[in-house]
């Protein structure tokens, strides 16, 4: 026994696995397996791991140690897998950055940061960078590293000016940032979302049963590096297994068709108008595709992979079913667990506990609606330097999601929208999302949005904003209420209905609540009438 009763407790490193070590063990189990590969670049389990110790080594002689932070400032690139194995040798976090960020967003991401590092790339966003430099000035003393070139400000030369020995073994803990994701402003302001090792190894071991991920494993991973997408579906769940991740900068189809067919791709990241180009391209090609797996994020939430030569995999995505956030290292809840049933979203997985909570902590009953809150080995360490908004969302010692859901009576989860919109009836709170579900079930109904339009008794009144189906058969605002007094409390009801041919939308195509709001008389939400418009 490692611990016999009465006896000494072991080092405990012991029980500790890192990010860094799942490195240095591919490289003895995996000697001739291939870790990644980007253009010409083609490493090895050994060479990665020496590449990364070297890197490690250049980043603490160059002031980085346990806790400080490395900004990546490009497109993908095998370079960031390299940056995050060095991190996780020595303690640190990297951050891989939205590179089409404007020079503002960069500069505040700097600044938020505050990184000892920063890896930026020249072609395509060289112009911004350096816009985004001049707007910081001299109070940044972050190192530079270019990596789309060759000198001494260089990320190779940085890379092969450190020692190639191994850097302290064991002394990081595995509930320490690694990986840094910075989400939408849901306070004014982006924050970087902080993922642990023990996140992302759950992770990638739960989404590796999802996607059947093995040694076999080669992921084209065609997804943006600074969006949780890429890590979970598949490229951290290839790396924990010693599979191969094919990185390509950007998504051009004329080109990954080749590369999928040379690599033999088993799993790719790839969305429905690239899948669809590169069908057609391939009728005229006729590469071999028989070896590809699963493709997402089109099939995992429409359930089919729309090629000819392509099959999903057993257990991934549950008739794409499923809800998650950065915040919880992916996907919480999908249908691949216990079969899909009545909720849109399914069950959680083994590394996650989910409630629906009331906003004093209560368990919500069996049907009723309230805030998806979640614990477990798959939830953020927090946001970057934000203590304000981590207090409050991690209260009752849940993270809560801001999202609204609902626990079915077969056990599954219902999504049904965002709580950052909330109107308030009397002591009622009524979040739109809820209403909407309901009001969409109506067969006649398209699409709707509810607003709050204030009442000098009961705060606000509930007015939902309905387009209807073309050929719908006509329908009255009676009609629409009377559905939602049969299927939610009475008091969610809307009170009115306005009939409309489309429903404003913002730059990002979501429900313009604000252009609703100026149209309708909304207002006299609780904590201000501007309340957004959700993640």
């Amino acid at each position: 026994m490692l611990n016999p009763p009465g006896g000494t407790s072991p080092d405990p490193r012991i029980r500790r696995l890192t990010f860094g070590d799942i490195i240095r063990e591919h490289r003895r189990s995996y000697p001739e397996g291939i870790a990644l590969v980007d253009g010409d670049a083609r490493l090895t389990w050994p060479q990665l791991d020496e590449r990364t110790d070297r890197l490690a080594n250049a980043l603490t002689a160059a002031g980085v140690g346990p806790g400080d932070r490395v900004l990546w400032l490009g497109q993908n690139s095998f370079r960031i897998w390299e940056l995050l194995g060095a991190a996780a040798k020595i303690g640190a976090m990297v951050c891989p950055g939205y590179w089409r960020w404007a020079a503002p967003e960069m500069a505040f991401a700097v600044e938020d940061f505050d990184p000892k590092v920063v890896v930026w790339q020249d072609e395509e966003i060289g112009d911004t960078v350096a816009k985004a430099r001049a707007e910081l000035g001299t109070e940044n003393n972050a190192l530079w590293l270019r990596h789309d070139a060759e000198g001494p400000d260089s990320y190779e030369a940085f890379l092969a000016s450190g020692a190639p020995d191994d850097p302290a073994a064991g002394e990081v803990d595995p509930d320490s940032a690694l990986l840094v994701i910075y989400t939408a402003a849901i306070s004014g302001r982006q924050s970087g979302s902080m993922l642990s090792h023990r996140n992302l190894i759950a992770m990638g071991a739960s989404a590796a049963w999802m996607g059947d991920i093995g040694t076999e494993t080669a992921f084209l991973g065609a997804g943006p590096m600074f969006h949780i997408g890429n890590y979970q579906f598949w490229g951290v769940p290839a790396f924990v297994h010693g599979g191969k991740n094919v990185i390509v900068r950007r998504v051009v189809a004329e080109e990954l068709l080749p590369l999928l067919a040379a690599e033999r791709c088993t799993h790719a990241y790839l969305m429905p108008p690239t899948i669809a180009q590169l069908v057609a391209l391939n009728r005229e090609a006729g590469h071999d595709l028989s070896h590809l797996r699963a493709s997402v994020a089109a099939p995992l939430w429409q359930g089919t992979v729309p090629t000819d030569q392509s099959r999903f995999t057993r257990n991934g995505g549950g008739e794409g079913r499923g809800y998650g956030q950065t915040e919880v290292t992916g996907f919480a809840v999908t249908g691949a667990y216990g079969g899909t049933g009545t909720g849109n979203a399914g069950r959680p997985g083994p590394f996650t506990a989910v409630r629906v909570l009331d906003n004093t902590g209560e368990e919500c009953a069996v049907g009723e609606a309230g805030e998806i809150c979640v614990r477990g080995d798959l939830v953020h360490l927090g946001y970057w330097n934000r203590p304000e908004i981590n207090e409050a969302r991690f209260r009752f010692g849940w993270w809560h999601t801001t999202d609204l859901g609902r626990r079915e009576g077969d056990g599954t989860i219902s999504f049904l929208g965002t709580t950052t919109r909330m109107l308030k009836s009397a002591a009622e709170n009524i979040f739109p999302a809820e209403v909407e579900n309901c009001v969409e079930s109506h067969p006649a109904v398209k699409e709707s949005a509810v607003i709050g339009v204030p009442n000098e008794r009961w705060a606000q009144d509930v007015k939902a904003v309905v387009v209807l189906h073309p050929d719908a058969d006509a329908v009255t605002a009676e009609d629409v209420i009377e559905h939602c007094r049969a299927r939610i409390a009475s008091y969610k009801k809307p009170k009115t209905v306005e009939f409309v041919e489309a429903l404003p939308r913002t730059k990002d195509f979501v429900k313009d609540y604000a252009a609703l709001d100026e149209r309708f008389g909304g207002g006299g939400y609780p904590g201000g009438d501007q309340l957004g418009a959700g993640r």
